[in-house]
């Protein structure tokens, strides 16, 4: 057991603090105090009791409002308190366990019981104290692996995403920039009422997570037709949207083949197939058309061609922002859901901000 344990008795009769402390010195550190006053400065006093004998019956300030009161404070509320009674106040203990007292010595004293209990609830309040540290480092543990876990998550899929971006030189810091896009219109578009229930502060981390997948399947696209300087034929258009269904294909397979579910993977899916989706159903792979693309696809549309514009590519020259927004704005309605431009519209000195870093 040891001699570490502080042991503070409250009692306005000084034989029975004598008492206890002749019974209990020889095994802990014992305090006193004679009054319920004495008894709270006690307990706010380095170091705070670990257990606390509390008479019923004082003058003044009584034992119940001495509990009240410890129970109240941040640094005494878990001490555990036994209730010091008549023997045959049965009221006192009925109260004093309804109010939280973990135990009762009963008057006369007797040395062995007082030991006893004493005894129990210091081995209770020390085994909590040693459950709730091993749930502490459990929890910290947990914390720690979940956030190794993210970190590598979120490596991986900036190494396949920088995998899709090299076979594009002109795109630069694409996915970076419409990443950051995204989260600035999802974060502009979650207090509203069509939005509220799938941008949640969650939802938006897998959005935001999930960004930079959406050209994945530029994999699978030739260079003769990815890097072309000039028009697309028709042919060859055929062969460049279909890097919406390839991209959306690996990570089905990558989905398919973990033991667990992944909660991007179906959102990096939605937006790598449906982020050519158009507003008016004229888009593609599928031909959807307003609230059936997804909400995730729908940001990255606009994301994805307001930094189409103002980047440089084989094929174009760069638009400032001024140009890439009215553009923006020209396609609500059509090409991007209204709401997702204005939330766009809202953020513009965000996306110049962006744009310029």
């Amino acid at each position: 057991m040891g001699t570490d344990a502080t042991i503070l008795i409250v009692d306005d009769e000084p034989v029975n603090l004598t008492v206890l402390t002749e019974v209990l010195r020889p095994t802990y550190d014992v305090r006193v105090a004679s009054s319920g006053e004495a008894a709270l400065r006690a307990a706010a006093t380095p170091p705070v009791p670990d257990l606390v004998i509390l008479d019923v019956m004082m003058p003044g300030m009584d034992g119940f409002t001495v509990m009240a009161r410890l129970r109240s404070g941040p640094t005494t509320a878990r001490i555990p308190i036994l209730f010091l009674t008549a023997l045959d106040d049965a009221d006192s203990e009925k109260r004093g366990f309804d109010a939280g007292a973990a135990d009762f010595v009963t008057k006369p004293i007797r040395s062995a019981v007082v030991r006893a209990r004493v005894r129990s609830q210091l081995q209770i309040r020390w085994a909590q104290d040693a459950l709730e540290e091993r749930n502490r480092t459990l929890e910290e543990e947990v914390v720690r692996r979940v956030a190794d876990m993210t970190a590598a998550q979120h490596a991986g899929i900036r190494a396949l995403a920088h995998v899709a971006e090299t076979r594009d030189t002109d795109t630069g810091l694409h996915i970076f920039r419409t990443q950051r896009f995204v989260e600035e219109l999802a974060s502009a578009l979650q207090d509203q009422p069509r939005f509220a229930d799938h941008l949640t502060p969650s939802a938006i981390d897998l959005i935001v997570r999930s960004a930079p997948l959406h050209d994945l399947g530029k994999i699978g696209i030739p260079d003769r037709i990815l890097l072309k300087p000039g028009p697309l034929d028709d042919e060859e258009w055929i062969v460049m949207k279909s890097h919406t269904v390839l991209g959306d294909e690996a990570l089905a397979r990558a989905e398919a083949e973990v033991a667990r579910p992944v909660a991007f993977l179906p959102i990096a899916r939605s937006i790598a197939r449906s982020h050519h989706e158009r507003w008016d159903g004229r888009g593609y792979p599928d031909g959807l058309r307003g609230e059936d693309i997804p909400i995730p696809a729908r940001l990255m549309a606009v994301a994805d061609v307001f930094d189409a514009l103002i980047s440089k590519r084989v094929y174009k020259d760069a638009f400032d922002v001024q140009q890439a927004t009215e553009e923006i704005l020209a396609g609500s309605g059509t090409q991007f859901d209204p709401d997702v431009v204005a939330a766009f519209e809202s953020r513009l000195a965000a996306f110049a901000a962006i744009a310029a870093s």
